[in-house]
């Protein structure tokens, strides 16, 4: 089993923050407060749900409590805010703060204060621990988890019912017998299957994790060509996507697509995470959400997703980001940004309070498997490069003339080299 490690983007949502913390020079009408600048993913879907309204009010607060800090904020979509961190490190002015979908890179070379360098140390205790593990690089934490989800299988209880289909499926054999009840009944995507460009990583390593298998081993060490994953897209191969069960090409199909496809109430099934439960539910779709099916039960783990959050050393201002960061992660702040965008906290006290709250009733099962969910080995400097590549071959593994023997270990071996080079 591969060990945890997190990205989240994820979901499989997608937003990313980064703070840039500069002093003032003290010159003419200059009062020597420091300015942190926050530059943001944007979580939500347009202007009215924007992450800019969360951090203007977070701000705003920290700023009355803390005088002498002030905090500027700027919003990114997450098409953008990891290139613009990266343009800004490059240009010699990287932010004090950033929160993004790899910090790997930057730990490597020695850009990033350590989490116990910043927080307190009520603060570091409290991040879950898996989330706190898997923003390790070299055993010493520098990604500090920002807001997290795992994923569940969605099903439309409407088709199932039309199908007589009595509960959801918790077994592969049970997912492709069903899948072939509702194809029977006219639905056009029994199963949505997004490996498509967007999130293709994402949807691998879910039935990689359901097959037993995984991305890395308990070392780190690569294992894509494993032959439990070898078997797992062999079998969807053979038994969902060449029996047209998944309502066309998957390697054509991406995540934003696949989500819209579940809520025009065309796909029957996929794998998902809690921000499709709010598209859903704005359609009128009657949806179940279920642990997610394996070879012989339901699967052993889950993926789980998170953003990081980062503190560059360029600027020097560790103490007043570190205050920043004790705020930011305080219980009330953590839970409010998971009610606003559907996500999951990442500290076991905020979790504790949302478990025990009926508000957060939706997310009560995506929180319980956050504990032992599995994670995007996102401390290697070598994922973004293998990220890349699974997103260009991995749909193409599963079509009718697909190989994942030769697929897999083309990306195996691809990996290799870029750890070789880059560890």
């Amino acid at each position: 089993m591969q060990r945890r490690y997190v990205t989240l983007a994820a979901a499989g949502l997608a937003t990313v923050m980064t703070l840039t913390l500069t002093a003032c020079d003290g010159g003419p009408g200059g009062d020597g407060d420091v300015t942190l600048k926050l530059v943001a993913a944007d979580y939500g879907d347009g202007k009215s749900n924007s992450s800019q309204h969360y951090w203007d009010e977070l701000t705003s607060a920290f700023e009355k409590k803390n005088p002498g800090i002030k905090v500027d904020v700027d919003v990114y979509s997450w098409t953008e805010v990891d290139k613009k961190v990266a343009a800004l490190v490059k240009a010699g002015h990287a932010p004090d703060l950033a929160q993004i979908g790899a910090y790997a890179d930057y730990a490597a070379k020695d850009q990033l204060y350590s989490a116990d360098q910043l927080l307190s140390i009520p603060t570091q205790a409290a991040f879950t621990p898996a989330l706190a593990e898997a923003g390790e690089y070299h055993r010493i934490q520098y990604g500090m988890p920002f807001g997290a989800s795992t994923r569940r299988l969605f099903y439309n209880k409407k088709l199932f019912a039309d199908a007589g289909i009595t509960e959801p499926p918790q077994t592969w054999d049970d997912v492709a017998k069903d899948a072939a009840l509702l194809k029977a009944h006219g639905v056009k995507m029994p199963y949505a299957l997004p490996l498509g460009p967007e999130e293709t990583q994402a949807e691998t390593m879910i039935w990689m994790l359901s097959g037993g298998g995984g991305y890395t081993d308990n070392i780190g060490k690569y294992t894509i060509n494993s032959p439990e994953n070898v078997k797992t897209f062999d079998w969807l191969r053979k038994n969902l996507v060449g029996k047209g069960l998944t309502g066309g090409d998957p390697a054509a199909l991406n995540r934003e697509a696949a989500f819209r496809a579940f809520a025009d109430g065309d796909a029957a099934m996929l794998n998902g995470h809690p921000t499709l439960m709010k598209q859903a539910a704005a359609k009128g779709i009657d949806y179940g959400t279920a642990d997610l099916p394996g070879v012989n039960g339901r699967a052993k783990a889950t993926m789980g997703v998170a953003d990081w959050m980062m503190a560059f050393k360029q600027n020097g201002h560790r103490k007043e980001a570190g205050k920043f960061l004790d705020f930011v992660y305080s219980d009330s702040n953590v839970l409010t940004f998971s009610h606003d965008y559907g996500l999951l906290p990442v500290t076991t006290t905020a979790s504790q309070k949302m478990a025990a709250d009926d508000k957060f009733s939706s997310l009560h099962s995506f929180l319980k498997q956050l504990r032992d969910a599995e994670f995007y080995p996102a401390n290697k400097i070598s994922w973004p490069m293998v990220s890349k590549s699974l997103k260009a071959k991995m749909g193409a593994a599963v079509g009718p003339k697909g190989d994942p023997q030769s697929v897999l270990t083309e990306l195996q071996n691809a990996a290799d080299a870029a750890d070789n080079t880059s560890e």
